[in-house]
């Protein structure tokens, strides 16, 4: 414990002072009763209480007024609290595949409702940004605690091209968490949540490179896996024929990418409060020096208002 103004504990001297002059009142007041009758007889004139009743008042007055000059001190105490710095990215495939309709309304609608829900829970302190990935992959809504501007931007997004860069998209992602300012000499703590149906077949990045930049930048990767295997897509062809293409949920990569950054994989239709929560467990801690003046002064005024009262009833007079 610490003190802001050290030099008032010098009040404190005041305590001991007080003890010696009851100590003194008490000696003299029993001299001059000593001075009436003789000190045989005066058990039989008064009743006199216990000794620990006449002096718990006093030192319960004296307590009080011991802890009302530690809070002029104004004393400090270290506790470790919660961050309340953190930096969620969103990573929202795109790909052809996600137009499939096997999760209604489409695997992209169905992956946009999930990620309202996230932000939704998730504590308005953290910054969020979001990427966004078919063939390549785009940062589509920056690092900000504006949660309409990531919302805006994953409601204009359009499924596109076949091709699926997942891993160059979470790599993308996992340096951009890396790359934020650092809050009191601090790098904020950030988690990746990728919302895929996991089939990549595009980008240059690969798995080992991404679990390196994550335990690197002790960035977990989380995953929510959407589709189902049963999952097609239509593509128009000429001559006014359609032709339907298999888009099966392919899930390992995700989760491999989950497991070896100490994230976890979660299935379609998944409830996100446990992703929120663990969100919240990665945020870390701080060391913070709180001033607990208040503590000190509401103690001190307990203890003599405790005095009074049982003064007053054990006496009929305050200490």
């Amino acid at each position: 414990m610490s003190f802001g103004s050290p030099y008032l504990l010098l009040l404190l001297l005041a305590v001991p002072a007080a003890v010696v002059v009851l100590v003194w009142l008490e000696r003299r007041r029993e001299r001059r009763a000593s001075a009436w009758a003789s000190p045989a007889l005066l058990p039989n004139i008064a009743a006199r209480p216990p000794a620990w009743r006449r002096r718990l008042p006093a030192g319960l007055l004296l307590l009080g007024a011991a802890l009302l000059l530690v809070g002029f001190a104004r004393p400090q105490t270290g506790v470790t609290v919660g961050r309340n710095e953190a930096t969620l990215v969103v990573v929202l495939d795109i790909s052809g595949s996600m137009a499939s309709k096997d999760t209604p309304p489409s695997r992209l609608d169905a992956a946009r409702s999930d990620i309202r829900k996230l932000l939704k829970e998730t504590p308005k302190t953290y910054r969020v940004a979001a990427v966004a990935f078919s063939d390549h992959d785009a940062v589509i809504a920056p690092p900000s605690r504006d949660r309409s501007v990531v919302l805006s931007a994953i409601s204009r997004v359009r499924t596109g091209p076949q091709g699926t860069a997942l891993t160059d998209a979470v790599l993308h992602a996992v340096r951009l968490a890396r790359a934020l300012p650092k809050v009191d000499g601090k790098r904020p703590p950030a988690t990746v949540v990728v919302f895929s149906d996991g089939a990549a077949n595009a980008g240059r990045a690969t798995p080992a490179q991404v679990l390196k930049a994550a335990k690197q930048g002790h960035v977990p990767i989380d995953s929510v896996v959407i589709g189902t295997p049963s999952g097609v897509v239509h593509q128009k062809l000429q001559g006014g024929f359609d032709e339907q293409i298999a888009v099966p949920v392919e899930p390992q990569l995700l989760q491999a990418l989950a497991r070896g950054s100490t994230g976890r994989a979660y299935t379609p239709d998944v409830d996100l409060e446990p992703v929120v929560r663990q969100l919240k467990t990665r945020t870390g801690t701080e060391h913070k020096t709180v001033e607990v003046t208040a503590a000190a002064a509401g103690g001190g005024l307990c203890c003599m208002v405790v005095a009074g009262l049982v003064s007053g009833l054990w006496f009929r007079r305050v200490p």
